[in-house]
C-alpha cells in the first residue's frame, strides 16, 4: 500500500474515533424538551408571518393610492 492512502486510512479512522468521542459528550434533550421547543419556534413563526402579511397589505395599499 503507498503511504498516502495509509496516511489516509490512519487520519480517517482517528476521525471516526473523535467523532465518537464527541458524540458521547452531547446531551440530547428530552421528548418534552423538544416538542415544547418547536411549538414556541412555530407560534412565533406564525406571529412574524402574520405581522408581515399585515405589513404588506398595508404598504401595496399606500402605493397603490400614490400610483393611482
Amino acid at each position: 500500500m503507498p503511504v498516502d492512502v495509509k496516511k489516509w486510512i490512519d487520519k480517517t479512522k482517528q476521525f471516526s474515533q473523535e467523532i465518537k468521542v464527541e458524540l458521547k459528550k452531547i446531551s440530547w434533550p428530552q421528548r418534552k424538551e423538544t416538542i415544547s421547543s418547536t411549538s414556541v419556534v412555530l407560534i412565533i413563526v406564525l406571529i412574524i408571518a402574520f405581522f408581515l402579511g399585515i405589513v404588506d397589505v398595508t404598504l401595496s395599499r399606500i402605493v397603490n393610492i400614490f400610483l393611482s
